[in-house]
């Protein structure tokens, strides 16, 4: 079957990105439909406890505002400098937004994988027959297959979905994939939902970024009322403060946290114990299921810990077996798609705040029309920014649109 006339547009995940891209098509008249196997903002509900280091006005975007306001007079927006939580985000403009496309979006819709009608992986590479075939979608909805068709797809699935693992090189810790459903990876609301389980046990918390930084944060408040509420902080480099401080940092939230962290990291009064230059070696579940025994590699000896419960923020990676039918050309450093990693790689930016966008070739695949946005295009490289998307979403839509002045954000 050829393409269709005008191109169907498939876009997967109804988060921030994913719903500026369907806006951004709505706004165009093109088809679309979007995609997403949870709920809208699926990912933010999931931290969303957590503030954000950057403002609102930096995550919202003149089209986003301007469709809202069209729907909801006098909608209370957040003030441009506010940092609000992932949830306030999610409640005040990801939902707000996605009322505007709703009749284009399929939520608890989950794509499993992607393949070109008529071609394997390995067949037409460079043949421009290959590019005029349609995609083929699986989807799962409610555990009931199909497969649907369309002509681009714009991959916004973002990578929080999929943790590393706590194990020397990346590989899975010994004993650790066992032990797997009953490790927390994500972001923890400790002071929260999850108060109850974490309030007077034993944590082993993994991670130096800034992710850990918040659980830590969390953890040493939480023990400030619950005194048998310990944690022993890990991290695999030597430094005995855990977060590298930016110099006039214009993130202010972020430098007040990684300040509280490094001060949480070198005193012991506060119910946390940082352990630099440690790994984890093996993790054994123990027979009621409600602790671990854990070996540490630290300063070059092993030692046996017991823990009762095991915090894993040691960062996500992109689920690429979406697209292993594809002809993706993938960074061999961060997973990322290649042009883009490469241009990545060249700036050597330590902080995200220095990121710029890369234009509309950086976002091109050998696989026509289909395209990586958000933070699954940065692969493992952690400096994305929303207002970077926004950007991505402009200038893929001039590549579709083959305008190369088209700016809907004007």
């Amino acid at each position: 079957m050829a393409k269709s006339d005008p191109p169907r547009i498939a876009i997967l995940g109804a988060g921030p990105i994913g719903l500026e891209a369907g806006l951004y098509a709505r706004q165009l008249k093109l088809p679309f439909t979007i995609f997403e196997q949870g709920r809208i903002g699926e990912h933010m509900w999931r931290w969303g406890h957590v503030k954000l280091f950057s403002s609102f006005g930096m995550n919202a975007t003149p089209l986003g505002r301007k469709a809202i306001a069209s729907t909801k007079l006098d909608h209370p927006f957040p003030a441009d400098d506010a940092c609000i939580s992932g949830r306030e985000h999610v409640e005040r403009y990801l939902l707000p937004l996605a009322d505007v496309v709703r009749d284009r979006i399929k939520t608890e819709t989950r794509v499993i994988s992607i393949a070109r009608a008529g071609f394997f992986k390995h067949e037409g590479a460079g043949d421009p027959d290959r590019g005029k075939q349609p995609f083929l979608l699986l989807a799962r909805e409610r555990n009931q297959d199909r497969v649907e068709q369309a002509d681009i797809v714009i991959d916004c699935t973002g990578t929080y979905s999929h943790h590393r693992w706590l194990g020397p090189g990346g590989i899975p810790a010994l004993g650790e994939t066992q032990a797997e459903p009953h490790i927390a990876y994500g972001l923890v609301d400790v002071l929260g939902d999850a108060k109850k389980d974490f309030a007077n046990k034993s944590v082993l918390l993994v991670g130096t970024g800034f992710s850990a930084a918040t659980t830590a944060s969390s953890l040493a408040k939480l023990g400030l009322d619950h005194q048998s509420t310990w944690t022993t902080w890990i991290g695999r480099a030597a430094h005995s403060q855990p977060l590298r401080r930016i110099p006039n940092d214009p993130l202010r939230e972020r430098d007040r946290l990684a300040a509280h962290a490094n001060n949480l990291a070198t005193r012991t009064d506060d119910n946390v114990d940082f352990l630099a230059s440690t790994t984890v070696e093996a993790i054994e579940l123990l027979a009621n299921n409600q602790s671990f025994k854990v070996t540490l590699r630290s300063a070059g000896s092993k030692k046996t810990m017991e823990f009762e419960k095991i915090i894993a923020n040691v960062g996500y990676t992109p689920d690429r077996a979406l697209y292993r039918e594809l002809q993706i050309h993938e960074c061999y450093a961060t997973f990322g798609p290649m042009k883009l990693a490469a241009l990545l790689a060249g700036t050597k930016a330590h902080d995200c705040m220095k990121e710029v966008g890369h234009g509309p070739e950086s976002l091109k695949n050998p696989e026509p029309s289909f395209y990586v946005l958000g933070a699954k295009s940065y692969g493992r490289n952690s400096h994305f920014l929303l207002r970077i998307g926004f950007e991505q979403v402009r200038d893929v839509f001039t590549l579709i649109t083959g305008d190369a002045k088209l700016d809907l954000y004007k």
